[in-house]
């Protein structure tokens, strides 16, 4: 297995001990409340994306849409760890304000609000694993944004067939949770069986109907107008490039189908809503 580390402790550094108590290095910054910017109300935990700022307060929305108002108070935020006090934008010159106007906050690959001015997270216990490179290349071009701000990693396997051992390895349990997903899945398919075997309130191993990961891309986002049948016996994905015409170079048809991969609309719902609910399984906070 291979894994990619998304980054260092953001809150790492930015308070030091000074006579048994934690004081800040340097003298607090104000920080204008653009839209699309991240803070962290340190009291709540509570994580999100500027959508909203005036004199009653800041409108912050996580990336499961949940928005909450808070008052704009002298050191009550932390961005990228470090605590900021947010002011209201000064306003533009088109008579709006920095935070509102024609323009709304940017959006990352998979739909969500981009995060502007924040690190990413240091890696959580939690991990997803995916089953080849490809998986994980294609998760990477669509959610890598969202994984850099949850601090989450993603693991490549080399295929499933070792499955239930590779849970056992990781031990799962509160606070380190697995998601797993599986190409494939579905009712009678060997693939089925080996996640049949895993059982842990702690492990989430869901999936797509489509054969191999290519298949979860549109075909109208590469040009073509459905994905070959492969005949039986053959591998797949060098029956696709024979049938199509590409050549018999698998890594150059991936690179083909990858670089026409943009945002989320270029793949699959049932790729999308599975992907999905493995982020959300991992990054949930642990029930009391």
């Amino acid at each position: 297995m291979r894994s990619k580390d998304y980054g260092d402790d953001v809150l790492a550094g930015d308070l030091r001990r000074r006579g048994g108590r934690r004081v800040p290095k340097t003298e607090v910054p104000e920080v204008p409340a653009e839209p699309g910017l991240v803070a962290e109300d340190p009291g709540s935990g509570f994580c999100g994306a500027v959508v909203g700022c005036d004199k009653f307060g800041v409108t912050l929305e996580d990336r499961f849409g949940r928005r909450r108002v808070f008052p704009l108070v002298k050191a009550g935020f932390l961005i990228d760890g470090r605590p900021v006090t947010l002011v209201r934008p000064v306003p533009s010159g088109n008579g709006g304000t920095g935070n509102g106007g024609a323009g709304a906050a940017a959006r990352s690959a998979s739909g969500s609000i981009a995060v502007r001015g924040l690190r990413a997270r240091v890696a959580k216990e939690s991990r997803i694993y995916v089953e080849g490179v490809h998986d994980a290349e294609l998760v990477e071009k669509i959610w890598g944004h969202d994984l850099r701000v949850e601090g989450v990693v993603v693991e490549y396997l080399e295929g499933v067939d070792d499955l239930p051992a590779i849970v056992e390895e990781f031990a799962p349990g509160p606070g380190r949770r697995l998601g797993v997903l599986v190409d494939h899945l579905v009712e009678g398919s060997k693939e089925s069986r080996i996640a049949a075997r895993v059982s842990s309130p702690h492990v989430l191993i869901t999936g797509h109907p489509y054969i191999d990961v290519w298949e979860a891309v549109k075909p109208a986002a590469v040009g073509i107008s459905a994905w070959p049948r492969v005949p039986r016996g053959v591998p797949w994905k060098e029956g696709v490039l024979t049938a199509l015409g590409w050549g018999d170079d698998v890594r150059a048809g991936w690179k083909r189908i990858l670089g026409s991969v943009t945002t989320y609309t270029d793949l699959e719902p049932a790729l999308l809503g599975r992907v999905e609910e493995l982020i959300d399984f991992v990054t949930a906070p642990e029930e009391s």
